[in-house]
């Protein structure tokens, strides 16, 4: 598959620097549909840092495989920091990895609205209890760039979170 230089270099560059620090990643992903698991698992050598990749494309899957809180997702939807912050949290629950990204967003064409509109996106990063690290939870609005283009957007981000 071609990902393209930008984001094979991104990577390259995750796989590296978190091998060399003994640090294993998870995804937790929605609107990228597993892109950013998939990016990585170009790179050889990526099953020394990638513990697990959740797709929760679903709100109910979003609830049964990460433990998302029905009422965040019912009060503030499936793009919400809150939400993107409990499935980065499930994330690390449900695996030995160290540090979790999720993402969720409208990537269109549809599914829009005034406040959230095509191109809102989610990220979080959470770490592991005793791991150093900056967390995160951030809302980007691309625009409607285009549902591959948003998802492409959506991915860099997310894959930038995974850097040390």
């Amino acid at each position: 598959m071609n990902f393209g230089p930008e984001l094979i270099a991104l990577a390259e560059r995750i796989v590296e620097e978190n091998r060399a620090l003994g640090r294993r990643i998870t995804t937790a992903e929605s609107c990228t549909g597993g892109l950013v698991s998939a990016v990585i698992t170009e790179v050889p050598g990526a099953s020394q840092v990638l513990e697990a990749s959740f797709v929760t494309y679903s709100n109910e899957t979003k609830v049964a495989l990460l433990g998302v809180s029905a009422d965040i997702l019912d009060t503030l939807g499936a793009v919400s920091e809150a939400t993107a912050w409990a499935m980065a949290q499930g994330a690390l629950k449900r695996s030995g990895a160290d540090v979790a990204v999720a993402v969720s967003g409208i990537a269109g064409p549809g599914g829009g609205s005034e406040k959230k509109p095509v191109g809102t996106v989610v990220f979080a990063r959470a770490f592991r209890e005793g791991v150093q690290g900056t967390e995160v939870a951030d809302t980007h609005h691309f625009g409607d760039l285009g549902r591959a283009e948003i998802r492409r957007q959506a991915t860099l981000v997310a894959l930038r979170l995974l850097l040390p």
